[in-house]
């Protein structure tokens, strides 16, 4: 198997992963705060849901506007699983490695569920690799407005606490 091949069955885990925590997100839930200070948990849905159709548009070439998220989404998880579909798809068939996608699912896949409190066994593979990728290509003078300052994770961190911390999130 190449890596490629590696990079995206991490990414249908990731995609698997934040579809099921997205669909566990309750209603009384949408306004709470999440560890993305900008979001609440409805917002970091959305930003979710559409980013998953702009990491598309931006895997194809294009230049999608990541300011163009609603605050709530209808449906969501179902919205989420057909892009996140249409994503692994196109990935796949262009041979293109997901790790820049692990890394944007893993961490925000750790936000929500850290801010909903859910209890879910997390595979590693896709925070791993998303870090992996992070740590490799996020030059300090690109965290500025996106990343907080890294973070140090606590004593046997799992990889999702571990990539939430190196993005800047308060995980201790």
């Amino acid at each position: 198997m190449g890596d490629d091949d590696e990079s995206t069955d991490a990414l249908a885990t990731a995609l698997d992963q934040a579809a099921e925590a997205i669909a566990a997100v309750r209603e009384d839930q949408l306004g709470d705060p999440t560890p993305c200070s900008d979001w609440d948990v409805g917002q970091l849905v959305a930003h979710l849901t559409v980013g998953a159709g702009h990491l598309l548009e931006q895997a194809r070439g294009g230049q999608p506007d990541w300011s163009a998220v609603p605050d709530r989404v209808d449906d969501a998880a179902s919205t989420f699983r057909a892009n996140g579909a249409a994503l692994l798809a196109h990935l796949r068939d262009t041979g293109a490695d997901a790790d820049w996608q692990l890394a944007e699912l893993a961490v925000h896949t750790w936000d929500l569920v850290t801010a909903t409190g859910q209890s879910l066994d997390l595979d590693p593979a896709p925070a791993e690799r998303g870090h992996a990728f992070m740590a490799a290509s996020l030059k300090p003078e690109m965290r500025q407005g996106v990343f907080g300052p890294e973070q140090a994770p606590p004593e046997g961190a799992d990889a999702h606490t571990r990539i939430a911390a190196f993005a800047g999130r308060q995980v201790g």
